[in-house]
């Protein structure tokens, strides 16, 4: 276990703790040698953690001492970094800027061993970068399936042939070079995949299908469909 995660360990021992606990009962329970949990309560104190007691009675925490919001382990940290790396390599330019303010965030909310991990540059996304489709933003569908508000499209089917679509839109994939927008086709009355680079313009309707979101996901999800099919 790396030291970062054993001291958000020892931290969550101790809190939890009901009397004093020693160094050999938290080292058995971390799989570490005792003379690690004494460098760690150490380390620890020295960060004006509120740990007393000493070597053979044990340590306590005193009380009202807790965590801050933000406390991650360090296998979590790292699951963050890559997931915020990975986003940057989407097409949509509205969630890149909110992975970066995310990183601000939780950079200045963890303590020192933890911002490390997020600052170390170690963990990296690699492969092409999507570009932004040039009919219309993300956001825009985005917004749409949380406020299950339906969609006018301007769109060149497989064929290149342009049609007009009503859809209610339920969900978004992302791929490496495009986004797929999940919809229920009002045109052919099945749900179908609309490839982000074939969407020539993107309105918001003024009809709602408020409370349907949920049930043409399971449709969607549960095999009934046609998604297969040309949109």
């Amino acid at each position: 276990m790396r030291k970062a995660s054993r001291l958000f360990e020892i931290i969550q021992i101790l809190r939890l703790a009901r009397k004093p606990m020693t160094a050999a009962v938290m080292a058995e329970t971390l799989e570490v040698t005792v003379r690690s949990i004494y460098r760690d309560i150490a380390a620890l104190q020295a960060m004006r953690v509120p740990i007393e007691g000493g070597r053979g009675i044990g340590y306590i925490m005193r009380p009202g001492f807790d965590l801050p919001p933000l406390m991650f382990s360090i296998e979590e940290m790292e699951a963050i970094v890559l997931s915020l790396a990975l986003l940057e390599r989407t097409a949509d330019e509205e969630l890149k800027q909110a992975a970066r303010r995310v990183n601000r965030k939780i950079s200045g909310a963890v303590p020192a061993p933890l911002r490390q991990a997020m600052d170390s540059k170690a963990l990296y996304a690699w492969g092409t970068i999507a570009q932004p489709p040039a009919g219309f933003d993300l956001a825009i569908v985005r917004r749409a399936i949380r406020d299950e508000q339906k969609l006018m499209l301007g769109y060149r089917d497989e064929l290149g042939r342009a049609t007009e679509r009503t859809i209610q839109p339920i969900a978004l994939i992302y791929y490496s070079q495009t986004a797929n927008v999940v919809a229920w086709c009002e045109l052919r009355q099945a749900i179908r995949n609309f490839r982000s680079d074939r969407v020539e313009r993107c309105e918001e309707a003024e009809d709602f299908f408020k409370g349907d979101g949920d049930r043409l996901r399971e449709l969607w999800t549960s095999g009934w469909t046609e998604t297969n099919a040309p949109a």
